[in-house]
């Protein structure tokens, strides 16, 4: 009888981790009218609060690459969560501007990075041999289940009862969240006197130094391929969570939607973005993963394309 492999609980843990942070990052598309409402705030200046947000979430995941190396992902998305929950809770206090800025946009960004994609990558490293690329789309997924599940809960209460019922949920699933990623993530299968999942009993010198193999920042930015993957990554943060995470579901209220109806379409995104990740994770232990990035960046400039016309056809 084959043996459990505890690979199983760090990749539903980190699911879990992911689809919490997730729902913080697309939370601004609810929260912008109803904060220009009770504060007066122009669009423009919550978007910069949103936009610094953004630029700190990236600072968080360049330093939880580097600390998951060293003190493991355990420590970092522990600490990343706690993050989240910690600028959440003061969120709920808001009353100047400043304030928004330095909550959402410095603590709340920094825990959704350490907390964000990379400790999905390090897990997916660590503890698998075989499977990575899928692995990578299950967690991947994990984002658009935050979006499905969460968003329009969120616009629902915010409809119901105000801004800050939406922003209590979020609290409340990101403590949730945090305990068992405190009682049960672990940073690599030694730990748990195991091997990583699909290693055989003996393993070659060449996966031995993939195991312990870095680069170092000043390295990776002399490569070219490093800049062709920050520029795609980049276009793709300015599109989903700059654009359409951010302002989709206010822009369409202002064309005269509903707060719950929009929220839907981001849900429904987010359906299809599960279904697209788990593909996506398959398809890449199979295919030329260049070619495939290069489809999606394409379908994505489609859809984009058609939003105008969506809006000026309503």
């Amino acid at each position: 009888m084959r043996r459990f492999h505890y690979a199983y609980v760090v990749v539903a843990v980190t699911f879990l981790a992911l689809l919490a942070t997730s729902s913080v990052r697309g939370a601004p598309g609810v929260l912008i009218r109803p904060l220009e409402a009770e504060f007066g705030w122009d669009r423009a200046s919550i978007s910069a609060a949103v936009a610094l947000s953004i630029l700190t979430f990236g600072a968080g995941g360049i330093w939880a690459g580097s600390a998951a190396q060293r003190f493991g992902p355990r420590l970092v998305a522990s600490l990343g969560v706690a993050l989240v929950a910690t600028g959440l809770a003061a969120v709920l206090t808001l009353g100047a501007l400043w304030q928004l800025f330095l909550y959402w946009g410095v603590v709340v960004g920094l825990g959704t990075g350490a907390a964000g994609s990379v400790i999905g990558a390090t897990i997916a490293h660590s503890w698998f041999r075989t499977h990575r690329g899928l692995i990578i789309g299950i967690l991947g997924a994990a984002n658009s289940m935050g979006q499905l599940l969460l968003i329009p809960a969120m616009a629902a209460l915010t409809v119901l009862v105000g801004w800050r019922g939406a922003v209590v949920l979020l609290v409340a699933v990101s403590l949730g969240v945090l305990v068992p990623v405190v009682l049960f993530l672990r940073d690599r299968p030694a730990d748990v006197g195991q091997r990583p999942y699909g290693e055989d009993a003996v393993v070659s010198v060449a996966d031995r130094a993939a195991d312990v193999r870095g680069t170092p920042l000043r390295v990776a930015i002399r490569s070219r391929d490093f800049w062709l993957l920050a520029g795609s990554f980049f276009i793709c943060g300015y599109t989903s969570n700059g654009l359409i995470g951010t302002h989709l579901i206010p822009h369409a209220v202002d064309h005269g939607f509903t707060e719950v109806t929009a929220a839907g379409a981001m849900a429904l995104m987010g359906a299809m973005n599960l279904v697209g990740s788990l593909a996506s994770g398959w398809l890449t232990d199979r295919f030329d993963p260049r070619r495939l990035l290069a489809t999606y960046y394409g379908l994505r400039a489609l859809s984009l394309a058609a939003l105008p016309v969506i809006f000026d056809v309503r």
